[in-house]
């Protein structure tokens, strides 16, 4: 997805066991990270509660559909634009993979 394009991403089809439905608001805005900068492309609620962000980190990211979702059961999950991904289960538990 080009920097700056408001389509939504996949990240708004993801399964209730975390992220948000593809009926959740989406909006484009412009941010910045320790990273870099990045444009989010698609972020919301679903009506369990659950959250969600996808950002675009441009063409030189490994991932260039990043996006991270949080739920109401304190669990969260990210897939970084550097390829990683980090879970935590909301109850001490967690998993980082540096391959995504």
């Amino acid at each position: 997805m080009a920097k700056g394009d408001s389509t939504s991403s996949n990240a708004a089809s993801q399964s209730s066991s975390g992220a948000a439905s593809s009926s959740a608001a989406s909006s484009a805005a412009s941010g910045s990270s320790s990273g870099g900068g990045y444009t989010t492309t698609s972020s919301g609620e679903n009506s369990q509660g659950n959250r969600y962000c996808a950002r675009d980190y441009g063409e030189s990211a490994s991932n260039q559909n990043s996006y991270h979702y949080s739920n109401t059961d304190e669990s969260y999950y990210y897939s970084n634009s550097d390829g990683s991904t980090y879970y935590n289960d909301g109850n001490g538990g967690s998993r980082y993979s540096r391959d995504g």
